[in-house]
Formats: structure tokens, sequence, C-alpha cells
């Protein structure tokens, strides 16, 4: 049986987490949590939508909390493990942290339809090659740009020097080339210490 989580630990251990979650996301999370019995699987269903709550998610289930021998990518056995409880907390908490403006939304829409794309494009292909790690796939292709919303937080003229960086990408300038020159950083930088942060098995976040 899992242990749940107090509302004051989930906040400490989401310390350093700041991709915010999808807004509708979140109001079917705020719905289903509402039902006289919470559908985890529901639950997981739509959290596996979102890049900041999945990262969230998997950042707590691999704490030293929990104490896990591995590490593990899958939001279906994450939220099994944490229990409802602890998965609502995480979902208030998200919600208290995930405040945006309307066009910081409008700029994150890009970035939250290409996420879920390439996470079952990549869940897609896993199966099709017979992979036995497709739910590290989805995480993978989910979580492959989740500098992007922090670098757009960070840096307020972010965007503009993003799409800058797309239309003139080639053998000889790459998007993270613009983002140096720009910010001294880069999207794909920030990735990587995000995921590390959310204690992802290292091969993911080496990738």
């Amino acid at each position: 049986m899992s242990e749940e989580l107090t509302s004051e630990q989930i906040q400490i251990a989401l310390q350093g987490i700041s991709v915010p979650p999808q807004p509708q996301i979140m109001v079917d999370l705020q719905m289903e949590q509402y039902m006289p019995d919470p559908d985890l699987g529901a639950i997981a269903r739509l959290i596996a939508q979102d890049p900041g709550l999945s990262g969230a998610l998997l950042k707590i289930v691999n704490s030293a909390h929990y104490g896990l021998s591995n590490k593990i990518a899958s939001i279906d056995k994450a939220v099994n493990l944490l229990g409802s409880r602890t998965v609502i907390n995480l979902i208030n908490a998200q919600s208290i942290r995930g405040e945006m403006t309307d066009e910081t939304i409008v700029a994150l829409n890009r970035f939250w339809d290409t996420a879920q794309d390439v996470a079952m494009t990549s869940l897609t292909l896993a199966k099709r090659i017979g992979s036995q790690t497709v739910d590290e796939s989805y995480a993978l292709g989910l979580f492959h740009d989740c500098g992007i919303p922090l670098m757009l937080k960070r840096f307020p003229n972010y965007m503009p020097v993003l799409e800058d960086a797309y239309a003139n990408a080639g053998p000889e300038r790459r998007i993270v080339d613009t983002e140096n020159n720009a910010f001294d950083t880069n999207h794909s930088v920030v990735g990587y210490y995000t995921a590390k942060s959310w204690r992802l098995p290292a091969h993911i976040t080496d990738a």
C-alpha cells in the first residue's frame, strides 16, 4: 500500500519544478478529483498528456522518500505507487504554481501540442519495433523540449528568438546556436538539468 504524502511534502518535492501545466488538462483533472471515486486510470491518462505534471509526478515517485531501487518513467506506475491522495495533492500544488497570463498560454500552445504529438509518435514506433520500454519512449517524447517553457519563463523575449532559430536553422546554424548567442544557454541544456531534477532515469536525461 502506498504511503501518502502531505501537501507540505509535495511542495518541498516540487521545488525546482516550474514547467507550467496545460490549463485544460488542469480543469479535467480538477473535475476528476471531485468525483466520489476518482478513477486513477483516467487521472494517469490526463497527466501523461502534460510534460509539467508528468515531470513533477516522476520527481516525487523517484525521490528518496519512496526508496525505489530502479527509477521509473511510467506515469501509470507512478500514479499507482503514489495513490490517489498524493496525486491529488500534486495536482492541487501544480494548479497553484501554474498560474499564467493569457499571452503565455497562447505562446505555449504549440509546445504542448508538439510534446503530445512527439510522445505519441515515440510510443507508436516503440510498439512497432517490439520495444520493452514503451512507457520510457513515451516519456522521452513528452519531455524532449521541456526546456522551452522554462526559457520562456526566464526570458520575456525568448519566443521571437526561438522562431528565428527555427526559421534559419541549417547545417551551419543549429537552433541551440541561436539561443546561445542570445541567452548564453539553450533549451536543451535547461531541459537536461530539469530532467535530472525530476530524477528521471539517466538514459532518458542523456538522450
